[in-house]
């Protein structure tokens, strides 16, 4: 029988291997000021962004920065995707807002001063011409069944179709891109979201996995009837939630990946699949503690491990395929949710069986001996084949 117990310091060693790193890049993020270390897009900064495409294949990211820093945006962020579209990241510029609706003139003015003036066949037909291009001309005091009509305002400008801002400081910096790289044939998007709209969205985030995890761990506990078992379940998920973060940390570093608000939506996920496939091999070892009261309780848990083994990676397996086809197959709008999703089911089944056990037994350890009954257990071992 494979002792995957008694080679649980492997298993923390490896695990210290895939979270320090990520945990350095982490503290980073702070430390430079966002330079190194996590990404964080609008949703969680506030700023604008603008996704725009060229004509000319040949136009580089240092290209449109330069341009960008000469009209006024200097610390812009610019990245050339695959497709050739520049996601362009700047601090908040003011979308133009629509013109204000015309005046409507008074009905008083603009009447002919007769009361039947509108109010005959005859009357209306010999209408000035200037009075017909008045949209008030037509109304009449007597005329209450049919009010004048206000005039239409003029719709808001569409900024996210092909549509390119004409005012402002995005105004100037396409007639100075068009200007140097000849035309700006697509948009496909420009956003702009407020600072006290991010930090909102970072509020909510927080109080979200923060929530979850404690809720997670009180379910534990009263589930178990055991405080090892919630305490060491949350400790699992606390390492799925730093490789992912990390793993971001790292990838925001060297290739400018962001962590968006689908992040959030990833991280819930996995922290709700990796309890579930721990509360397995939970539930197993609460059976084999009845089944075989009196064995040393690594042993009971290393049986229990072995008995779900299969159940768990197989689980694991079917959900990273469909991970897998949709990280290649599913677009560039969910590629990176898809990417956190994918590590973080790969953590959560290696933290299950390989962390969250393992703690359970150096904690049930630490009590027999704190308690004077680790001296049996160690006979039980060595009596046994």
């Amino acid at each position: 029988m494979f002792d995957v117990v008694g080679k649980r310091n492997w298993f923390f060693a490896f695990s210290l291997l895939l979270t320090v790193p990520g945990l350095i890049f982490i503290l980073l993020t702070p430390i430079t000021g966002g330079k190194e270390g996590l990404k964080f897009s609008i949703d969680y900064t506030g700023g604008t962004r603008w996704s725009i495409h060229f004509a000319n294949p040949d136009v580089t990211s240092d290209d449109v920065k330069a341009v960008l820093a000469a009209n006024g945006l200097p610390d812009s962020l610019v990245t050339k995707n695959a497709d050739g579209v520049f996601d362009i990241r700047t601090v908040g510029v003011d979308l133009p807002s629509p013109p204000p609706p015309t005046p409507q003139p008074s009905a008083t003015a603009s009447a002919s001063g007769s009361p039947g003036a509108s109010g005959s066949p005859a009357a209306s037909a010999s209408v000035s011409p200037s009075a017909v291009a008045s949209p008030s001309a037509v109304a009449s005091p007597s005329a209450a069944a049919s009010p004048s009509p206000s005039p239409t305002p003029t719709p808001a400008p569409n900024l996210t179709g092909n549509t390119l801002p004409t005012t402002g400081k995005l105004g100037q910096a396409t007639n100075a891109l068009q200007a140097k790289f000849g035309a700006i044939d697509r948009q496909d998007s420009l956003t702009t979201i407020g600072p006290v709209i991010s930090a909102d969205l970072v509020q909510q985030a927080l109080v979200l996995i923060l929530v979850g995890s404690i809720g997670i761990l009180l379910w534990i506990t009263f589930r178990f009837h055991d405080v090892k078992f919630g305490v060491t379940a949350l400790v699992a998920l606390l390492h799925d939630v730093v490789v992912v973060v990390g793993t971001f940390a790292v990838l925001g570093s060297f290739f400018g990946i962001e962590v968006d608000a689908l992040f959030v939506t990833a991280m819930l996920t996995i922290i709700g699949f990796s309890v579930h496939d721990t509360i397995v091999v939970f539930d197993r070892i609460r059976e084999n503690k009845a089944r075989h009261a009196g064995e040393p309780f690594a042993a009971i848990v290393n049986h229990s491990i072995l008995q779900t083994f299969g159940r768990s990676i197989n689980t694991s397996f079917t959900v990273v395929l469909t991970l897998l086809a949709l990280l290649l197959f599913g677009g560039s709008a969910i590629r990176f949710f898809v990417l956190a999703l994918l590590i973080g089911i790969v953590s959560g089944t290696y933290s299950s069986i390989f962390n969250a056990s393992q703690l359970l037994v150096v904690w049930q350890e630490w009590e027999n001996r704190r308690k004077g009954r680790l001296a049996p257990a160690r006979v039980a071992r060595r009596a046994g084949p």
